[in-house]
């Protein structure tokens, strides 16, 4: 495979999008310590307006949304024009492009997934497109899913996409800021739907042939779920999802399952009281998460580590933090279900990280959220090619 966009022999900034904002108080190579070491930090582009998720295609190109509503291709040094053909989205508040899957077969049928905020009556609400990608422009675009109803006024959109070992595509949807939505099953807000890639319903989704619960519903009593990614070695659905004032989260969604927002959290209101519904951190019938954090981090990108580039990483769990600005390191036992330990990474460069993936190298590319946001490369630096 030839990797154009990981050619970074010389660890350098290799692309701009553009001069406006661009910050250069931070160097574009720098290091930083880890639990295995010294780590290399490269940025790659500069000057991405709020990139919110990356994609790495099959030949070493990558997609990555900026949340005003641009989709770009990076293809070694160079960053694309917006791609044509990307939906209408409103950026309003959280709101905007989000993320960017690539379909399991796309050597084959160049489909791209974008999850994105859409206006509509009521309020905002989250939607899905799939396109075929080609020569730079989307063909083909087809609206496979919309949240409904539409409630948002700028919050809690969720919107990561996670394709499982079967075809399946997972859809995380926030609350959109409304508590009580996440337990009623009539409406789409605080889930994850499972659909099959043109949108249609499996058979098998829990709420099948039920008059009071929506078919496309897996699992409920979410909040806001920015971070979701299927675990390489059990093949489950991972989701982290944003708490209140504490309490964000880590879970398994299994089919069926209540999550228990708001009737259960680990977390308070903003201020400062409890949550007027909460009935503790545990109740019967409701799951309680395998990892929580008080006080919060914000959790985003999610991405297991399973590449043989670098051993002391394999059995970890890579969360981006957009609160406490770090990318957390998450370690997991023997099973590879329970988390065990945990690392805090980048804290001293101040950066919130949206999005995290593995990339065909075996380096960690993470996406800082920001008017000048930027890709970075992360490898320990005894694995790095040298600097000429």
């Amino acid at each position: 495979m030839t990797l154009r966009i990981l050619s970074l022999c010389c660890l350098i900034l290799v692309a701009s999008c553009s001069a406006a904002g661009d910050d250069r108080t931070i160097p574009d190579v720098a290091i930083t310590d880890s639990a295995i070491g010294k780590l290399r930090v490269t940025t790659v582009v500069r000057n991405l307006r709020h990139p919110w998720s990356l994609a790495f295609l099959p030949d070493g190109r990558a997609l990555i949304t900026e949340r005003p509503g641009r989709l770009r291709l990076l293809d070694g040094p160079q960053v694309s024009a917006p791609i044509k053909g990307v939906p209408k989205v409103w950026a309003e508040g959280q709101g905007g492009l989000l993320d960017v899957v690539i379909d399991p077969a796309f050597a084959q049928n160049h489909r791209i997934y974008l999850s994105y905020a859409e206006a509509g009556p009521g309020g905002g609400g989250t939607a899905v497109m799939r396109a075929t990608l080609v020569d730079g422009a989307l063909s083909e675009r087809q609206v496979i899913f919309r949240q409904s109803p539409k409630l948002s006024v700028g919050h809690h959109f969720g919107s990561r996409l996670v394709f499982d070992r079967t075809g399946h595509l997972f859809i995380t949807l926030g609350e959109n800021n409304q508590r009580e939505t996440a337990q009623q099953l009539d409406h789409l807000q605080g889930k994850v739907v499972r659909l099959w890639p043109d949108g249609t319903i499996p058979d098998d989704n829990p709420f099948v042939g039920r008059g009071d619960a929506r078919a496309e519903i897996w699992s409920y009593g979410h909040r806001n779920p920015q971070g979701a990614a299927l675990n390489p070695w059990t093949g489950q659905l991972w989701v982290n999802e944003h708490g209140p004032k504490g309490g964000d989260e880590i879970n398994i969604p299994q089919a069926g399952k209540n999550y228990g927002w708001p009737l259960i959290t680990f977390g308070i209101n903003y201020d400062g009281q409890p949550i007027p519904e909460a009935q503790g951190s545990h109740a019967d019938g409701m799951e309680a998460p395998i990892k929580y954090w008080v006080p919060s981090i914000a959790p985003s990108g999610m991405a297991f580590y399973d590449s043989p580039r670098i051993p002391a990483w394999r059995n970890s769990v890579f969360v981006g933090a957009l609160a406490l600005m770090h990318l957390n390191r998450q370690t997991l036992d023997a099973t590879h279900q329970h988390v065990t330990g945990e690392e805090r990474l980048l804290g001293e460069f101040g950066f919130r990280i949206r999005d995290v993936r593995v990339g065909p190298d075996g380096a960690l590319y993470v996406l800082t959220d920001a008017d000048d946001g930027r890709l970075l490369r992360i490898e320990p630096v005894a694995t790095a090619p040298a600097t000429p």
